[in-house]
């Protein structure tokens, strides 16, 4: 199995850019795709953006796209989500996810445990 765990999330103002990051543990991190969701309170969890296993694709939620940059350094078991142009409804707790194939659907098997992401106006 997979174990992953987020950071870099914290409290900033509309406009402004975050990156996170997701480093994994326990099984070879170049043979998991990764992906990246987030949970607003009272809301689903939304797609962010998935990223396949060698980083040669990349998909990108509607809302997102444009946006956020998804990238992944397996060297040093790492997934990242670099966000620009942060929104007051980017405010959500942001999870990232490992798994066979990066599906947009949150049907991954392996979760972090998130890291949330505040935007003020």
């Amino acid at each position: 199995q997979v174990q992953l765990v987020e950071f870099g999330g914290g409290s900033v103002q509309a406009g402004d850019s975050l990156r996170l990051s997701c480093t994994a543990s326990g099984r070879t991190f170049a043979g998991y795709a990764m992906a990246w969701f987030r949970q607003a309170p009272g809301k689903e969890q939304e797609f962010v953006s998935s990223i396949t296993r060698s980083g040669a694709s990349t998909y990108y939620g509607e809302s997102v796209e444009g946006r956020f940059t998804i990238s992944r350094d397996n060297a040093k078991n790492t997934a990242y989500l670099e966000m620009n142009s942060l929104k007051p409804e980017d405010t959500a707790i942001y999870y990232c996810a490992a798994g066979s194939v990066p599906t947009s659907r949150p049907v991954y098997p392996y979760w972090g445990q998130g890291t949330q992401v505040t935007v003020s106006s």
